[in-house]
This record gives C-alpha cells, sequence and structure tokens, in this order.
C-alpha cells in the first residue's frame, strides 16, 4: 500500500512540473526582428541590444533575421507566405508601400509613440512617417541621413566665392569652379537613372513649390513651377562630370578633389573623417522658395496579423530600442552618417565622445536642426501620399531627369511625357 502512495505521490509531482513548464512555456513569446546589418560587426552590437532586452524582459526571446539583398522584395515575399516578421527595420518610403498593402499594424505603432511621447523625437521627424490620411504612422523612426549641398570650404575661398545659398549663387559657383579641360567640375551631381537622382532633384522642386502630388492627391509633374526646377538641374549639370553619375561618380570625385562640391547624404561623413578633413567641410541646402532637405527616415515598424502576444512583444522591444543609450549604441552603428531622431540621444557621453562626431564639431548639431526642413515627393501637409512608393520604385522620375541631364531633352516635351505616365502609376 505504502509503495502505491509513493508511486502516487510521484505521479502528482511529475504532472505539476510538467503542467509548471507548461505555464512557462504558455507566458514565453519569440519575436523576429528584421533588418538590414548583415556586417557582423553590426550584428554584433544588435546581438548585444537584444540580451540587454531579454534579461530585463524574461519570456521573451528576440531573433535577428539579417537582410540585405532585395529587402523590399524579400519582405513581400515573407508576407505573401504569411511569414513576416514582428518588428522590421524600414525606410520611410518603402513604409508606404507597406502601408498600402495593409502589411502594418498601426495601432501598435501609435501605442509605442504614445508611450514614448511626440517630443521625444526631433521637431518634423514624426511628420515624415505620417499616413496618407495622417492619422496614424508607418513606423517609428530610430535614425536617419539627409542630403544636401557638402563643400570644401578652402576650395571656395580660394576661388573667392562664398558658399552658395540659393539657386543663382549655386549655379554661379558651379560656373566659376568648372574646368572640364583639366578635369575638373563645378559640382558632382546625381545624373543617373537611379533613385538617387531623384532624392536630390527633389530638393530643388520642393524648394520652389513643386510637388508629384497636390493636396487632393492629383498628379502635378507638368507645372510652371518643376519646369523651372528641371531647367535649373538641366543647367546645373553642365557644370558636372559627363556621362551618368550615381553614388560611386560623385563620392569619388568630392573625395579626390575633381569636384568641390557635391549631392551626397550624410553617408559622406565617414569617407571625409578617414581621409579627408572634416574642418574643411560644409554643407548647404538648396534654398529658392523655401529650404528643402532630402531626408530619409528608418523606422522599426510592427506588422499586422501576429498574435496579441507577439505585438505585446514586440512593442515592448520598439521601446526599448528607442531609449537613449540604445538608440544611440544604433545610430553609431554609422557614426556621422546616420543621425539621431531621438533628442536624448545626443545628450548621451557614448554619443558625445565618438571620435566621428567630435572630429566634425558642430557639424553634427547643425544637420540634425535640418529635420523641420525634410521635405520628401508625395508628402504635402500631414499627407504621405501611399502612392509615392510605386512611382519612386518604378523609376520614372530619375528617368526623366537623366532625360533633359544626360539625354539634353527638352525640358517641357519631357514634363507632358512623365506626366501621363506617373498620372497611370498613381491610378493603379
Amino acid at each position: 500500500m505504502r509503495k502505491n502512495k509513493i508511486v502516487l505521490l510521484s505521479a502528482l509531482v511529475a504532472c505539476a512540473l510538467l503542467a509548471g513548464c507548461n505555464d512557462e512555456k504558455k507566458d514565453s513569446v519569440t519575436i523576429e526582428f528584421m533588418h538590414s546589418s548583415v556586417e557582423q560587426e553590426r550584428q554584433a552590437v544588435i546581438g548585444k541590444l537584444i540580451e540587454r532586452f531579454e534579461q530585463e524582459n524574461p519570456g521573451i526571446t528576440v531573433k535577428q533575421v539579417p537582410e540585405e539583398d532585395a529587402y523590399n522584395t524579400k519582405v513581400t515575399t515573407l508576407a505573401r507566405s504569411g511569414a513576416l516578421p514582428e518588428i522590421i527595420e524600414i525606410s520611410h518610403d518603402y513604409a508606404k508601400v507597406m502601408d498600402k498593402e495593409q502589411l502594418l499594424d498601426r495601432e501598435a505603432i501609435e501605442g509605442v509613440i504614445t508611450t514614448l511621447g511626440d517630443s521625444a523625437f526631433y521637431d518634423g521627424v514624426l511628420r515624415i512617417v505620417r499616413t496618407e490620411d495622417a492619422k496614424a504612422w508607418t513606423g517609428v523612426p530610430i535614425s536617419a541621413w539627409i542630403q544636401g549641398i557638402w563643400y570644401k570650404k578652402s576650395a571656395l575661398a580660394n576661388a573667392g566665392l562664398q558658399p552658395p545659398r540659393d539657386w543663382d549663387s549655386l549655379l554661379a559657383a558651379a560656373g566659376a569652379l568648372n574646368d572640364p579641360a583639366h578635369k575638373k567640375y563645378g559640382i558632382a551631381l546625381p545624373t543617373a537613372e537611379s533613385v538617387m537622382t531623384e532624392q536630390a532633384f527633389s530638393q530643388f522642386a520642393l524648394s520652389n513649390n513643386a510637388n508629384v502630388f497636390d493636396a487632393s492627391g492629383s498628379v502635378t509633374i507638368d507645372t510652371p513651377q518643376m519646369a523651372q526646377a528641371l531647367t535649373f538641374y538641366q543647367a546645373l549639370a553642365k557644370d558636372t562630370m559627363p556621362g551618368s553619375n550615381n553614388v560611386m561618380e560623385i563620392k569619388d570625385a568630392f573625395m579626390n578633389g575633381a569636384a568641390p562640391m557635391a549631392i551626397y547624404s550624410t553617408y559622406i561623413l565617414p569617407a571625409v573623417y578617414s581621409e579627408g578633413d572634416p574642418q574643411d567641410l560644409g554643407f548647404v541646402v538648396p534654398n529658392q522658395k523655401s529650404p528643402a532637405v532630402y531626408g530619409m527616415i528608418t523606422s522599426l515598424t510592427l506588422t499586422a496579423g501576429q498574435t496579441e502576444a507577439e505585438t505585446d512583444a514586440a512593442k515592448k522591444f520598439v521601446v526599448f530600442m528607442e531609449q537613449a543609450q540604445n538608440a544611440a549604441d544604433w545610430v553609431l552603428m554609422s557614426p556621422g552618417a546616420a543621425l539621431p531622431v531621438i533628442r536624448a540621444v545626443s545628450d548621451t557621453p557614448s554619443y558625445k565622445d565618438n571620435p566621428v562626431i567630435k572630429a566634425f564639431g558642430e557639424l553634427p548639431a547643425q544637420l540634425i536642426a535640418q529635420y523641420p526642413n525634410v521635405q520628401v515627393f508625395g508628402s504635402v501637409g500631414d499627407k504621405n501620399f501611399t502612392r509615392m512608393g510605386d512611382i519612386t520604385g518604378s523609376g520614372a522620375l530619375n528617368a526623366m531627369v537623366n532625360n533633359v541631364t544626360v539625354g539634353n531633352k527638352d525640358v517641357n516635351a519631357t514634363l507632358a511625357q512623365s506626366q501621363t505616365r506617373i498620372a497611370e502609376l498613381a491610378a493603379q
């Protein structure tokens, strides 16, 4: 009899232990974080962030999903197979496409931004990630880069030139510095059929109040304001290197001294830090009727179709990533190139004392101060038209610019053709 009691007691203990294990499994959740950092050193940084998060949040496991090639295509493929990661690092451009396809959890994103508070972000940042109806956001911003005109202070000073402040002074400076006979050019300007060309041209167009859409969503390519901007860009291209210039040609020309001015993103800073003189670098933005800076906001977005437990865990992870030191660790994977969008990051010792940030003195703060001037095609007031993502993906705008610069086509005829093509795309 005693033996039977022992067996029964052992069975009850085993059952209790098993139930405890089941409860533990029930309370634990695994989520995936898809990002574009495929380099081992960056994955190590993200790994440490995840490790800290998991220590603070027992029961939540975060799995890295690094992707680089065909990143946006991979997102689409995963969505179709029902295997979309709970958290995705995404540009504000492609976030519009994801929102259009209803792949985003707007409510979860809003919950994170509400938790952090609007004031946690620099002015102008959240505006760029607004949805088309201006009622929600497409992601939680974590970093950004901006683009404008970089110049070598010494080169302009030696030529007796002041830094250009508007279209006329920029065109005059580029013309004065241009010496193609000696393979010296006034400015390194994007002209290839690439997204960089669209981004560069957008700054001039938007500074002249020319946009792809108006407030009602009508396509506004063939307008006097757009014609003025495209005519100017065509004239400026006469002072750049021949042929179709893209990222590498522009960076090389600026770094090797072939062009003392260039339109490029903040990703020029690491190259200048390692190969040039950080104190000789200046930055201005095109200004006609208003200043216009092209900027790319990187967000951590939360995807739709997840379980309640997965969404709750994902929200906790994004809130964690947006905390000052954690966001600083993220930004400093590309010091100088990636700019903080969370105000508190700039006050962290790791950011302030970073050798790249210190080398450029006041420049990083001056770049951050440009956020209110960030303008992008397809953004009108608080509206960000989702169709803009498809238009950028089509290459219609960079082909338009390439036609008048490299192809030397007529501006008005090119605009008329582009109006028709983009209106067709917008109607799809």
